[in-house]
């Protein structure tokens, strides 16, 4: 059964230098896609040490990444305050939308530490009995970063938009 198996696959699997090679192609004949700049960010492959340098190290690359889109995400989220001020009537001052970044960015920071942190008690807790978590972590990481620098204000300013607009039309404010 095992020799019918593999011929199907074998039969099944186009090669893209010919007999005996490894590059698989899909059933079209075509190579796989190349892995966009993107994929390679969102899913990288784990610290290649796993000693705590190692794994800070794997951490610590990414940071500056990691920075730039939580800052984006709160860039996005100030510009959209700003609009939003405009819209009611009651714009913000700089100082007022500006007072939360060191905070937020402190924190966010914080959090991101715990990545390795968490990586490498999990490493020294179950050795390699585990995959490598780094990656899954810093995705859940950056999401949940991203999140609260710009989903979380904006779904609270457009919640406080649909009152203001309840209120001009009910005339009840």
């Amino acid at each position: 059964m095992n020799r019918e198996v593999s011929s199907v696959l074998e039969s099944d699997c186009r090669t893209a230098h010919g007999p005996g090679s490894h590059v698989a192609m899909d059933t079209f004949g075509n190579p796989p896609p190349a892995e966009s700049p993107l994929v390679r960010f969102l899913y990288p492959a784990p610290a290649r040490r796993r000693t705590a340098g190692g794994i800070f190290k794997w951490w610590e690359s990414r940071r500056l990444a990691y920075n730039v889109v939580v800052g984006a995400g709160g860039a996005l989220t100030m510009s959209i305050a700003t609009v939003f001020g405009q819209i009611v009537g009651e714009p913000m001052a700089v100082s007022q939308l500006l007072t939360p970044v060191i905070p937020i960015a402190i924190m966010a920071n914080i959090c991101y530490t715990l990545g390795p942190v968490t990586e490498w008690f999990l490493h020294r807790l179950w050795g390699r009995d585990v995959q490598p978590v780094g990656p899954h972590l810093f995705r859940a990481g950056l999401i949940l970063s991203a999140g609260a620098t710009f989903l979380l204000p904006t779904l609270l300013m457009g919640f406080a938009l649909v009152l203001w607009l309840v209120r001009g039309i009910f005339g009840l404010g």
